[in-house]
């Protein structure tokens, strides 16, 4: 009856025993590889984009100067054309009959001025003498003078009527390229602003107009009137992305700021004009127009993508001794590509976490592998054996 009790109590003790040797020390976790990087200090040119549009040197609108129906076109639609060069030609017929009937009632005029001169170098002389009344001679004087006048208004009706005849053959006033017509052969047309017949732009330079704030222009406006401003010569390198997200080859200058600010919309229009050798640009283009806004000498910069924000409190993880990183709340100034300016919270030299992962904690031991970055350049690893 003993051996049992005895086995009840040495099979705790055994199970004890073997669970104690089957437990295993946790490993201990190695500390997480993190990049770091340096914050930099260096001056920064910090860029706004504004939507444009472009417009051709001159886009010279072409517009019937005289009724009547087209007879011909004489130009291919979308191709250059030169200044001078005939584009198109209104039915001549009714100007022709004009001008001839204006250059009848010239010879009638010029005849009826013959007629009173004729009579008035016969009276002058029997007046001398009494030999007809003064009122006869004031009437013959007033007779050629009247000549004189309607000879004065037909010539003038002869030239118009020839300026008319000759705004039937509608040449190109510059050269530039020519778009699609917007009448036919055949087609009526009319004087008037709103009867367009085509348009033709000199692509040579090409310019972009955009809108600023009242604000943003006073603040640009004063700094670059001040002493040593670092925004002079801004205005010389204009920057233009297309509507494919490309940057355009040629580099523009403003050309142009506007004498008001508008103000139903509070904003002043500015035009930057650029080089357009390759044809490239073509009027009407929506564009962004990239320029240089504010300059900030030595700034601190740092990658946007280390920056934690929560509830309007921004943080970012700070290299400490022994590998230890620490929360360090900042105040991010503007932002321009893919990094901050940080006007607040850092130094130079400082390195922060790169960010990126989740895994790291106020206070976390991390193996930190050094990284080069610069503002919107890909950043490479430091090899720390060099």
């Amino acid at each position: 009856m003993k051996k049992p009790f005895t086995t009840l109590l040495a099979l705790p003790v055994f199970l004890l025993l073997f669970s104690c040797e089957g437990k295993k020390a946790a490993p201990v976790a190695a500390p997480l590889e993190v990049s770091v990087v340096q914050v930099l200090q260096q001056d920064t040119r910090l860029e706004s984009e504004y939507t444009g549009q472009t417009y051709g040197q001159s886009d010279i609108q072409i517009n019937p100067r005289v009724d009547g129906v087209i007879l011909s076109m004489n130009f291919k639609e979308g191709s250059l054309v030169n200044k001078g060069q005939l584009l198109y030609t209104i039915d001549p017929l009714p100007f022709e009959a004009k001008v001839n009937q204006a250059e009848a009632r010239l010879a009638s005029a010029k005849a009826d001025l013959a007629k009173a001169k004729s009579d008035l170098d016969m009276i002058e002389p029997l007046a001398k003498i009494n030999a007809v009344s003064q009122r006869e001679l004031v009437q013959a004087r007033a007779l050629y003078e009247a000549a004189l006048a309607q000879i004065k208004a037909s010539e003038a009706t002869v030239t118009n009527s020839k300026i008319e005849l000759g705004y039937c053959r509608i040449s190109a006033p510059i050269s530039g390229l020519i778009g699609i017509s917007k009448v036919r052969v055949g087609d009526y047309v009319r004087p008037g602003v709103v009867s367009v017949l085509n348009t033709i732009s000199d692509l040579k330079d090409m310019r972009v107009r955009f809108t600023i704030s009242e604000q943003e222009f006073l603040r640009i406006s004063k700094e670059v009137a001040s002493e040593n401003s670092l925004l002079k010569g801004a205005g010389k390198s204009i920057v233009l992305k297309l509507s494919d997200g490309t940057t355009y080859p040629q580099v523009g200058q403003l050309n142009i700021v506007d004498r008001e600010i508008d103000p139903t919309t509070g904003a002043m229009t500015l035009e930057a004009q650029f080089p357009n050798p390759d044809k490239v640009l073509r009027p009407g283009q929506y564009v962004r127009v990239v320029v240089v806004t504010d300059v900030r000498k030595d700034a601190l910069v740092i990658p946007q993508r280390s920056v934690m924000e929560m509830q309007g409190i921004f943080q970012v993880y700070v290299l400490g001794d022994s590998s230890k990183v620490n929360l360090q709340i900042i105040k991010p100034g503007p932002s321009f590509g893919d990094a901050y300016i940080v006007e607040d919270g850092l130094k130079a030299g400082d390195k922060i976490a790169m960010g990126g992962t989740s895994l790291l904690r106020n206070g976390s031991i991390i193996t930190p592998k050094l990284t080069e970055w610069q503002p919107n350049k890909p950043a490479t690893q430091t090899d720390p054996s060099k």
